[in-house]
């Protein structure tokens, strides 16, 4: 597909409206439907579908392993650091309503730290098992 000229430049026209769609998933979680695990899947699926056009080399060359494997940390990290705030700031594992003097900021701030250790972890993760099945395939070709 990398020589199709119609393909790329629509995939160069989608590509930014798929990764903002992400956006508006992940920053909407709090109010509705969405939120981190939806919002790191419709990246990686950007990213397919990039790598799929223009190929996994070029793919690879935009997210590098060594980047996506620290997308997999940093949301992890992300995640436990947030909970560990819960238990400084006098309250239980997870518990986001000693995040501020206002109990319902204080909820808000920690369900979207939350939901962006989780976007950034089901990212990485989908984007690896993508790399993973992908270099496999071009390996025996």
């Amino acid at each position: 597909m990398k020589n199709d000229m119609v393909l790329r430049v629509i995939g160069k026209l989608l590509i930014p409206f798929i990764l903002l769609f992400a956006l508006y998933v992940q920053f909407h979680g709090d109010y509705g439907p969405g939120g981190g695990f939806q919002a790191g899947a419709i990246v990686a699926a950007a990213m397919v579908f990039y790598a799929m056009i223009y190929g996994l080399s070029t793919a690879r060359r935009v997210l590098p392993d060594w980047l996506v494997e620290s997308m997999i940390a940093l949301g992890v990290l992300l995640y436990l650091a947030v909970g560990f705030a819960g238990l400084y700031f006098g309250g239980n594992f997870l518990d986001y309503f000693v995040l501020d003097a206002d109990p319902v900021t204080g909820q808000h701030r920690g369900i979207f730290w939350i939901e962006l250790g989780v976007a950034f972890t089901v990212c990485g993760v989908l984007l690896k098992i993508f790399y993973l099945f992908a270099q496999r395939g071009q390996d025996q070709g």
